[in-house]
Formats: structure tokens, C-alpha cells, sequence
């Protein structure tokens, strides 16, 4: 399993014995929520030592920092360190379901456009996993421009159409100060398509703004007017346009009764710049990332767990989608749903028209 590491290796002192309790430990824990007791491990019918073995295996998991006791004879709970060991180490991750699947590439629909493919892909992964799903969109350097339009509203007013390759459409009102014919438009955008189509939005932004700064002298002026109505047509520069969908903001509700813990994370979100910087480091590799509790470096998501997974665009990684939920989500089913759905939505992304 990919994903930020612990600060210590403990795999070496962990014997098969020791391993299968604490699995045992951690998958009660994951279901029930509540401290396992050693009587009850000692029950199970896959554990063949006496309850006092197992305390004295639960005594030696603790001294390596993998358990704890909340309270005194209450059993026994994982810590982060010790869901991380489950995870890398114990963690068998079954296929998801083929059903689930297939409904999920039947509501991601090649035909739709990129913006309707990432808000009904959140939704999903937001219900298959009963989390608040997160996904960013594509950074706008990784978008090109296919074709730009131009259609006169009155003298004074312009709807610049920006066709991206994408397949998304963006409209601006434009205002200017001197009229143009229809006549004027539409050589003006023949001249646009012509040095800018298909470069990347933000270099034409950038080669828009350059042009109009040369020698104006070396441009005829329906070419200056052109470049100045598409100046202000294009994405302007702050970040890398990147933005992020949010799914499910209220099930964050369920994973905790601490209110402070709830509104920390409603405002990380909301405030978004912190979030989108941790997603974007899951770019940095492919596949399922895992940051449980802490190994997440920002303290909102201390008690959480966040399972994400890269999506692509035209084969480059593009953006990420993800869930927040609580450390003791089930991650056998969770870590499935999130790579499957990162696979289906870049499938859709390169098949589209």
C-alpha cells in the first residue's frame, strides 16, 4: 500500500502470532469501534492460546507502540502506528464488486463533459462509501485550446466562446469600447486559431499578453483588437486554476461527537488552499495514497484517514479524488471503491468525444 510511511519499522518484531492477533484486534476494532479485551480474542475460533497468552501478546504489541489501552481493563484499541502495520503488512483488499462497477461506468458517461464527469464521479464515491469524497479538478496548464469564437451581443458588447480540448465550453461577456462588425469577428478569430488553437490555455494566456506588449507597429489593427478582446477572454493566472468538488460535507457528522473536530474540518475544506496542497503531493505517484490520522502533516485530519487515487487526463495525471472518513473505516472495502473509481473516470476522461 502506497502512502505516507510511519516513523518506525516494526515489521522485524512482529511474529506470525503476534500478527494474527492484531488483525484479529484491529478488524473488531474496525467493525465495533470499541476496545477488544483479551478474553474476547482468546474466544475466537481462529486463535488457539489461552486469554493469558494473548494478554501477554496485546502487553508486547503495546511496548512497540502498535496498541493501547483508552482505559484501565477496557481492552485493547490500534493505534495509528498500528493500523498503518494492518494496512502495509495484514490488509487483504478484495475486487470490488462487479455490479457496483459497472453502475459506476454506466453513470460515468464518456458523452458528458469533463465538469459533469467529476461532480457525478464525487457523488459516487461519496455514496458507495458513505464519506465526504474530495476531487480536484484539472490543472488549467494541462488543458488546451481547441477553438475560440466570437459573437457580437451589440457595439458595445462580445460573447467570446473558448472551446478547450477537454471538451468543455466556457462563455464571457466581453465589453469594448470600439465596435466591431460581425465581419471583424470572425477574422479575428481565424487569426486567433490560427497562431494560438491548440496550445495550452495558460501559455495562451501568457503569449496573448506578450504579443499585445510587442512592437504594435509590426500588427495591423484588427490583429491588436483581437488580441486585446481575447486578453480579457482568457482564465486569469492565480494558482494553476485548479479547483476542488466536495461530496458529502455532512457525513464528516458521523465519524465524531467532538463538534471542535467537526468544525475544523468544515472550515479546512471550505477554506481549501491547505487541502488542495495535500492532494496535489498525491500527484507526485500513481495509485492508491493512504494517510492515516497524523501522516498527513495537517492537524484538521489528525483523527481521519484520507484513501485517495490520481486520475488522468489524455494519459498525463491530472487531478486527484479521495475520502475523509475515520481512522477505523474500513479500508479493505474503502481503498477498492477509490482506485476503481479513479481507473472508470479517466477511462471516461480519454474517451469522450
Amino acid at each position: 500500500m502506497a502512502g505516507t510511511k510511519p516513523g518506525t519499522t516494526v515489521g522485524g518484531d512482529v511474529d506470525p502470532r503476534a500478527q494474527q492477533l492484531l488483525k484479529l484486534l484491529v478488524e473488531h476494532y474496525i467493525s465495533d469501534g470499541t476496545p477488544v479485551a483479551s478474553k474476547a480474542l482468546a474466544m475466537l475460533p481462529q486463535v488457539q492460546v489461552s486469554s493469558a497468552t494473548v494478554r501477554n501478546v496485546m502487553g508486547d504489541l503495546e511496548s512497540l507502540g502498535l496498541v493501547s489501552s483508552p482505559h484501565t481493563s477496557a481492552g485493547k484499541v490500534p493505534t495509528q502506528l498500528g493500523l498503518r502495520f494492518f494496512v502495509d503488512t495484514l490488509l487483504s483488499v478484495d475486487p470490488w464488486q462487479e455490479e457496483h462497477v459497472e453502475q459506476l461506468q454506466n453513470e460515468l458517461n464518456p458523452n458528458m463533459t469533463p465538469s459533469e464527469l467529476l461532480a457525478t464521479a464525487s457523488e459516487m464515491l461519496s455514496q458507495f462509501t458513505q464519506m465526504t469524497c474530495l476531487i480536484t479538478t484539472p490543472r488549467k496548464n494541462q488543458v488546451n485550446l481547441r477553438q475560440l469564437e466570437f459573437l457580437r451581443l451589440d457595439e458595445h458588447r462580445i460573447l467570446v466562446i473558448l472551446v478547450l480540448d477537454d471538451r468543455e465550453v466556457q462563455n464571457r461577456v466581453i465589453h469594448v469600447e470600439e465596435p466591431f462588425s460581425d465581419n471583424e469577428l470572425s477574422q479575428a478569430a481565424a487569426l486567433i486559431n490560427r497562431e494560438f488553437g491548440g496550445r495550452p490555455l495558460m501559455e495562451v494566456r501568457h503569449s496573448v499578453i506578450g504579443s499585445m506588449r510587442e512592437d504594435k507597429e509590426q500588427m495591423d489593427a484588427l490583429m491588436q483588437r483581437a488580441l486585446d478582446v481575447a486578453a480579457q477572454a482568457m482564465p486569469g493566472t492565480d494558482g494553476d486554476g485548479q479547483e476542488l468538488l466536495v461530496s458529502g460535507e455532512r457525513r464528516l457528522l458521523d465519524f465524531t461527537a467532538d463538534t471542535s473536530v467537526v468544525k475544523s474540518l468544515f472550515e479546512a475544506i471550505s477554506k481549501k488552499g491547505r487541502v488542495l496542497t495535500l492532494l496535489d503531493q498525491c500527484l507526485q505517484s500513481t495509485g492508491v495514497q493512504l494517510f492515516i490520522g497524523k501522516e498527513s502533516g495537517y492537524r484538521p485530519l489528525g483523527d481521519m484517514s484520507l484513501v485517495t487515487s490520481s486520475y488522468e487526463v489524455n494519459g498525463e495525471l491530472a487531478g486527484v479524488l479521495g475520502v475523509i472518513g475515520p481512522t477505523r473505516m474500513d479500508y479493505k472495502d474503502v481503498i477498492p471503491v477509490v482506485d476503481v473509481t479513479a481507473k472508470v473516470l479517466s477511462a471516461a476522461m480519454r474517451n469522450g468525444p
